[in-house]
């Protein structure tokens, strides 16, 4: 197990700091297009889509690393009042209903994603795949960290978001 959670650290690590470059990148395209409209009255035409489409990444793929930081919601006043083998369970089932909505986004994502190959995004000329292929890939991860934490192996990365140890 020390092994899995090894590899599986590794990957996130890797697709952590692409979504951070992604970010970085999405401000500086940002940036850029509110200086050159401002001050010389000039928009790169595709900034506005390469922005959308890092927005898009960015959020699916937090959406994957809020689901590894146990960030869910969750109703922690009524669950603290239930036995310890109760809440047991409802972690596993909270797991897998995790699991499904990842096994969703990867069917569905795929789905829209073979869909709008055959379009391009006007600005760019990119393939319009390019905005929903990031479902299917949230959707692998979803299901990995569900996985994860299903066989007991704590996905967290970071400790003390949202108060909890």
């Amino acid at each position: 197990m020390k092994t899995l959670k090894k590899i599986a650290l590794a990957i996130d690590t890797v697709l952590e700091s692409i979504t951070l470059i992604g970010l970085l990148t999405m401000i500086i395209v940002v940036t850029v297009q509110v200086f050159t409209r401002k001050v010389f009255s000039f928009v790169f035409h595709s900034s506005e889509e390469i922005t959308m489409l890092l927005m898009v990444w960015f959020s699916f793929l937090g959406i994957a690393f809020g689901f590894r930081e146990h960030l869910h919601m969750g109703i922690d006043s009524f669950t603290s009042k239930l036995p310890k083998a109760v809440n047991l369970v409802l972690d596993k089932l909270i797991g897998l209903t995790i699991f499904a909505f990842g096994v969703y986004l990867i069917y569905y994502g795929w789905d829209f994603t073979k869909l709008m190959s055959e379009s391009e995004l006007p600005a760019t000329g990119w393939p319009n795949s390019l905005l929903y292929l990031v479902m299917p890939i949230t959707g692998v991860l979803v299901c990995i960290y569900a996985i994860l934490q299903l066989i007991g192996i704590d996905t967290r990365r970071h400790r003390q978001i949202g108060g909890h140890e």
